[in-house]
């Protein structure tokens, strides 16, 4: 039997992202994502449904999804569904909770608000040491500020996933070789 667990999403964050290390030391973020769905009833009233969802991403994801989103932010998430199960303390009954962890996150906003933000961390070298949100960076590890010549933020609206481009053996060239349509074996 076939599966397939992939989602794709794009709303506004209704929290700030929460960003928390796991003990073998990767970093999580939550965050949570509103979806709207416009439509129009029988009667032709625009109505609106928002389904509120939990997000969940590790790794260098949740780095800068930490960093770069707050509430109210745009981002397009994908990734799978996830169900988590536990026994409520409470009641002693199986509770669950679906939510998505995301795999690539993009940060969603207007190019120039990105380019001014860019501008003021150049004109202003002291601020090396802190994000565009003005926030001192701090280890998500140890909580101690991240010396500022070693701090090399991500630019804004880069996908959050790890790029092993640099891993791939290089590509061959064939420009010399010119194929005309006699030499097609079909």
């Amino acid at each position: 039997m076939a599966n397939f667990n992939r989602v794709m999403l794009m709303g506004n964050l209704t929290r700030d992202p929460l960003l928390k290390a796991l003990p073998n030391g990767m970093s999580v973020c939550e965050m949570g994502l509103a979806v709207n769905r416009y439509f129009k009833t029988q009667q032709g009233e625009d109505k609106s449904d928002v389904c509120f969802l939990d997000i969940e991403c590790f790794g260098k994801t949740a780095d800068n999804c930490s960093r770069y989103l707050r509430k109210g932010s745009g981002a397009f998430i994908e990734g799978r569904l996830k169900q988590d199960k536990w026994v409520d303390k409470n009641s002693g009954q199986n509770r669950y909770k679906l939510l998505v962890v995301a795999d690539k996150v993009e940060f969603l906003g207007s190019p120039q608000h990105r380019a001014q933000q860019a501008g003021a961390q150049q004109s202003n070298p002291q601020r090396s040491a802190y994000d565009s949100f003005g926030r001192e960076n701090v280890s998500p590890f140890t909580g101690q500020p991240l010396p500022a010549a070693a701090y090399n933020p991500p630019m804004p609206n880069t996908v959050g996933v790890q790029d092993n481009a640099n891993d791939l053996p290089p590509v061959e060239s064939y420009e010399d070789e010119i194929i005309e349509d006699d030499n097609l074996p079909f």
